[in-house]
């Protein structure tokens, strides 16, 4: 049989296991049932639904061999969408936000999700930041660095840890080179300018292999001013980054392994009520190693073994300006240790079908702290050490439908200093240890209907042990204004959850539609005492009228809540049209969250829905559209009702390849995009920032090009 290349995204089959059951060559090609796969696998690059490079710009990516919605975002798409951050790449797709606290530091909302719910990682490994800790903290991967991001909800989030109950935003950037480039050179030059912030920025990366051995290197620079708004320019708002990498890898017939070592720089400033007065800033940085490697064993009724390895170290400074000049006003560290290990066995026929599967373990070590040089620091040193046992199994029951169940169990303990009495000043601080095993499991089934579309149901119970900040804070947040008391009391989070997805990833109308519904037991978040402290515990409650700044105080509490949601995406090739084709698209999300004994869960997104038209060929792709948020007035105790906004969007670009026979040669896109077009005053309700008013940037125009030598 000929071989025939695969150009859309790679099947994930739910976790990735029917993939995997064909092993990689040393060129990173797949051969399955005659038909060339060429990717990564996916467990392989630690994505889910793997190198979706070759798919149409502009092309709707639809995941349809996944048993929850998978949102894949190429790097094309990247440098055309993204600010400074992930979040900002991922921000206008269904079910997920930003939370804009500054243009430095993004980090993204997902299903209302956030924070210690949301697992970001690179290369399969944690961020190890602390960007969880503080809405005003950066996570330390910045998008030039990114080949590909994917957002994973659902039952495939089991393999990270319980921290990502709501979600897993999966970075790759080829660090680790997994495969030898075809002709043994791949290169890439990219760079955008923006008018907003009279930004530049720019990237490189090249890989170069032979024989077996393959080394690559990667650098950005990324340097952007204060941004414009519909009412002038937001003040204190400006970005400067840098950072880079370099890995190397031994690839065979059997396998590899590959080992990177990795910097990030960061400067931004923090806008808001205090950036005229104080000026914050954030100094960050993150030296980071990984390694990761895998053996394809073929026999012993293994088929594989995987790891990957991660260590960091990260610090930032919090830097004010007193009026004498610049101060430290705190400081945050960071080291952090991962380890994860996966054994796939080899598919066999039971009586009941084909079963595919692994087992695996995690390992995890984090020791944090943030320590304020004015009054209480907000945390002690802590040490979070987590140990895990998943077990994910797939049954093909017949050709139509396929099962899935996944287990995972969580040994974690918390060391920390805190108040056994939380809110009581005169309750010391004092060493304290708290233990938590969590139980995970999920099962699903995912049915093939005979018009090529998919159909998913999936339940599932998570249980997430608290972190740190959680129990053990202690102190001034100056970013969110509050004071802030973690509860060494709380117990474990329970969430259970059933989902329903239809999908269709071929043909002229493309769609992933998804709703779900999440009942939190002992839902933790921070909660409003309704007391206004300075910089002490002792101060709580007894803050002199003529205090110049003052903080609320807020505890870790649970309630129960319940979380109802919708997220949907369509795209439809309507006709040909001079060279190519011409289509609509749209997309609605919701999400509605209450707590069962009465009143909303706070910083909610709102309803949001658009639609646009787009016109793609070989070289062209066109698009405009709109996307329009609603009033949000389902808000929580102490919020305002935030009012909706429209953001018109519209871009143009060009595509080449300059020896498209071979596919060796270079290849260069140039394009223009206009962001907010409409000059629409754009707040955002997940924000800290929505209270003061801080609007995000207004219109935009960016201009955009790289060259890439295959």
């Amino acid at each position: 049989m000929c071989a025939q290349k695969f150009t859309g995204p790679m099947p994930l089959a739910a976790i990735g296991f029917l993939t995997l059951a064909h092993p990689l060559n040393a060129q990173g090609v797949i051969e399955l049932e005659g038909i060339v796969i060429s990717a990564p696998s996916p467990i392989v690059s630690g994505s889910v639904a793997g190198d979706a490079s070759d798919q149409p710009i502009g092309s709707l990516i639809v995941v349809d061999d996944a048993f929850v919605p998978v949102t894949v975002v190429t790097a094309r798409d990247i440098q055309a969408d993204s600010g400074a951050s992930i979040a900002d790449a991922l921000a206008r797709r269904p079910g997920i936000v930003g939370s804009t606290f500054a243009p430095g530091a993004s980090r993204p909302i997902i299903r209302g999700l956030d924070s210690y719910r949301v697992r970001v990682q690179e290369n399969g490994i944690g961020s190890h930041d602390v960007s969880a800790l503080s809405e005003d903290h950066a996570v330390p991967i910045d998008p030039f660095a990114a080949n590909q991001v994917e957002v994973i909800r659902g039952p495939a989030t089991l393999r990270y840890g319980s921290q990502a109950i709501g979600g897993v935003v999966a970075v790759e950037n080829g660090r680790i080179p997994t495969f030898v480039p075809k002709g043994g050179f791949t290169a890439e030059i990219k760079g955008d300018a923006t008018s907003v912030d009279e930004g530049r920025n720019g990237a490189f990366r090249a890989t170069a292999g032979s024989s077996g051995v393959v080394v690559h290197a990667d650098g950005f620079r990324r340097r952007t001013q204060d941004y414009d708004t519909p009412r002038g320019r937001q003040f204190n708002s400006f970005v400067e980054a840098d950072g880079g990498a370099v890995g190397a890898s031994f690839v065979g017939d059997q396998g590899f392994i590959g080992v990177s070592l990795s910097r990030h720089q960061s400067f931004y400033g923090i806008p808001g009520e205090e950036a005229l007065e104080l000026r914050p800033r954030i100094d960050l940085e993150q030296d980071k190693v990984q390694a990761r490697g895998e053996w394809r064993v073929g026999g012993l009724g293994v088929e594989a073994v995987r790891f990957w390895f991660g260590a960091s170290e990260y610090a930032h400074n919090e830097v004010v300006d007193e009026g004498e000049g610049d101060e430290i006003g705190s400081r945050f560290t960071s080291e952090a240790y991962e380890t994860r290990l996966e054994v796939q066995h080899i598919p066999f026929a039971s009586s009941l079908g084909e079963l595919r599967g692994a087992i695996g373990v995690q390992v995890v070590d984090a020791n944090m702290r943030g320590r304020s040089f004015e009054g209480d620091s907000l945390l002690a040193p802590a040490q979070t050490q987590s140990v895990a046992a998943f077990w994910f199994e797939e049954l093909d029951l017949t050709r139509q439908l396929t099962l899935q169940a996944a287990l995972r169990l969580e040994k974690t303990e918390v060391e920390g200093f805190g108040r056994v009495t939380p809110l009581d000043a005169s309750s010391p601080l004092v060493g304290l240890n708290r233990d938590y095993a969590p139980f995970s499991a999920s099962a699903g089934g995912l049915y093939r209907l005979p018009n090529g579309s998919v159909m998913s149901l999936n339940g599932q119970y998570v249980e997430r042990a608290p972190d740190a900040a959680e129990l053990f804070s202690a102190g001034i947040h100056e970013a969110t204004g509050t004071f802030e008391t973690g509860n060494p009391n709380l117990e474990k989070e329970k969430a259970a959850s059933v989902e329903f997805g239809l999908r269709n990833a071929r043909g002229s109308l493309r769609y992933d539609a998804t709703a779900y519904y999440t009942k939190y037991d002992g839902f933790i978040f921070r909660e409003l005492t309704g007391l206004e402290c300075e910089g002490t515990l002792a101060s709580c409650g007894a803050v002199a009228p003529d205090a110049e700044e003052t903080l609320d105080q807020v505890l870790f509490g649970q309630r129960n809540a319940n979380f109802t949601g919708v997220e949907i995406a369509a795209q439809y090739d309507v006709t040909a049209i001079w060279r190519g084709v011409w289509g609509i698209e749209g997309q609605y999300d919701f999400v509605r969250a209450r707590f069962e004994d009465g009143g909303n869960v706070p910083r909610i997104p709102p309803h949001r829905i658009g639609g646009g038209i787009f016109y793609r060929d070989s070289n062209w792709f066109a698009r405009a559209g709109v996307l329009h948020a609603f009033d949000q007035d389902k808000i929580g105790e102490n919020e305002i009702v935030t009012p909706g906004y429209t953001l018109v969007s519209a871009e143009l670009s060009y595509s080449v390849a300059l020896d498209a026979e071979t596919g060796l040669g270079p290849s260069m896109t140039i394009g223009i995009k206009g962001e907010n077009l409409a000059n629409d005053e754009v707040l955002n309700h997940a924000s800290f920032k929505r209270r003061e008013d801080v609007l995000l940037p207004g219109a935009n125009l960016r201009v955009f090009g790289s060259i890439k030598l295959n």
